[in-house]
């Protein structure tokens, strides 16, 4: 299999286009998915009977096949990039919900006591204490909600959206090798990038981890 660098570069302008609205969707739901997660992630960490109704409903829609998903919002926000949005966001829920969940269980009970004790508000303490205390199970699911929605994104090619996903279907369709391997290559690299600049944030909003290693 041999890739053809001439088409590439006569190329470069359509794969700019592409990475960065497959970038853009990514970003998108994952930023959409911790504006749902978190407000319910805290009713869920402090109203204990929706914790199990929260996360299985949060479960069961992950279990729905991303086409599917697609397909079934289509009635609604037709062939446009709001679908793609929707789809990746409700896939990113069940990360982000269940990682916040969590993150705030780690937050030690005497540290909630001890601020309570002081006279601090319940919000205050959410947003001083628990949240940055939180912060790194957070981030896990953030990194991974993130790497799986750049993956995800390429299925919307199916209704006429996709990214990068749009290279695999005319390499496919010509029968032509180099956009395919562009556009894994280019999944890839954004995936990874993102990664690594995800936790170069997570270093520097937990100095205090810093301190303690």
């Amino acid at each position: 299999m041999t890739i053809d660098w001439s088409w590439m570069s006569d190329h470069a302008s359509d794969l700019t286009t592409l990475t960065v609205s497959h970038l853009q969707a990514a970003l998108t739901a994952v930023l959409l998915g911790l504006l749902i997660s978190l407000p319910l992630a805290v009713l869920a960490h402090r109203v204990r009977p929706l914790r199990g109704f929260l996360l299985g409903l949060s479960n069961i829609l992950f279990t729905i096949p991303s086409i599917a998903v697609f397909v079934l919002l289509l009635p609604v926000s037709g062939l446009t990039r709001t679908t793609t949005v929707i789809g990746l966001t409700v896939y990113t829920l069940v990360v982000l919900l269940r990682n916040t969940v969590e993150g705030l269980d780690s937050v030690p009970a005497r540290t909630r006591e001890a601020a309570k004790a002081m006279g601090t508000r319940p919000l205050r303490i959410l947003f001083t204490i628990e949240l940055p205390l939180a912060l790194p199970v957070i981030m896990a699911g953030v990194r991974i909600a993130t790497v799986m929605s750049i993956s995800l994104v390429s299925v919307a090619t199916y209704i006429g959206d996709g990214g990068l996903g749009q290279l695999f279907t005319d390499g496919f369709q010509r029968n032509f090798p180099t956009p395919v391997i562009v556009g894994i290559a280019l999944t890839l690299l954004l995936a990874l990038v993102a990664d690594a600049l995800l936790v170069a944030v997570q270093y520097a909003l937990t100095p205090w981890k810093r301190k303690r290693a």
